[in-house]
């Protein structure tokens, strides 16, 4: 089965489809039909409806895989792994913001 985020990524450029003025009506019907399958899909795994919820659900996501990425070594004692994971987590935040 398709990841979640693979999944939201499909529904954006469906709607990018569904917008355009320059498409067909077998094209939007088509697009429609898939963005109800997919749309299904997420309901399935249990996803949020898209309000307030997914935002708080996918921030809590963020901070877990956070918490993984950035554990400190156990060799690092008091305020020295705070610090360390906040490097880990700015480095990666900017990583990911010159990617995107």
């Amino acid at each position: 089965m398709a990841s979640v985020d693979s999944i939201h990524r499909k529904l954006r450029g469906l709607l990018a489809v569904l917008r355009d003025p320059a498409v067909t009506e077998h094209e939007k019907a088509a697009a429609q039909a898939l963005k109800a399958r997919l749309e299904k899909k997420l309901r399935q795994a249990g996803m949020p409806e898209g309000d307030w919820t997914d935002i708080a659900f996918r921030a809590g996501r963020t901070v877990e895989a956070l918490k993984k990425s950035t554990a400190p070594p156990p060799s690092l004692q008091g305020s020295s792994r705070l610090a360390f994971r906040l490097g880990k987590a700015l480095g990666q935040g900017l990583r990911k913001w010159r990617s995107g």
